[in-house]
């Protein structure tokens, strides 16, 4: 991994691009059934600590978009980093989670919910990537 050569600004744009994802994905997209499924109230919602929620999930995300970075070359281009994104999304982070959510015992359709969020930001950070590499 050649991080030296990483474009920094690309990994942080294509990390906060995931809030953009998210805000439609578990907003008006599927928030009601995410939150069935995991069993929060409105009342939790409101109650929960989102600065130490999106700054720990924008840390998270950003690593994901460095090691991303990573794997593409220069000039991959947009499509070509669209499908890197979807290969490590659905190839890595998507399975990885259906995997987890099979032993703690999830609903399929939690995976669905999520993994396809996963798999999404993926293609989205690899589209930013490849666009800038």
């Amino acid at each position: 991994m050649d991080f030296i050569s990483i474009n920094w600004l690309a990994a942080v744009v294509a990390a906060l691009s995931s809030f953009g994802v998210g805000f439609l994905w578990y907003g008006p997209l599927f928030g009601k059934p995410w939150q069935k499924l995991i069993g929060l109230s409105d009342e939790d919602m409101k109650n929960a600590n989102m600065g130490k929620i999106f700054g720990t999930a924008f840390i998270f995300t950003l690593i994901g978009a460095v090691v991303l970075a990573t794997m593409i070359p220069a000039g991959t281009g947009l499509l070509n980093g669209m499908l890197l994104g979807l290969t490590v999304g659905v190839g890595f982070a998507a399975t990885a989670l259906g995997i987890n959510y099979q032993f703690a015992r999830h609903p399929f359709n939690l995976w669905l919910i999520d993994g396809g969020y996963i798999i999404i930001v993926y293609v989205v950070m690899g589209l930013i990537l490849g666009a800038w590499s």
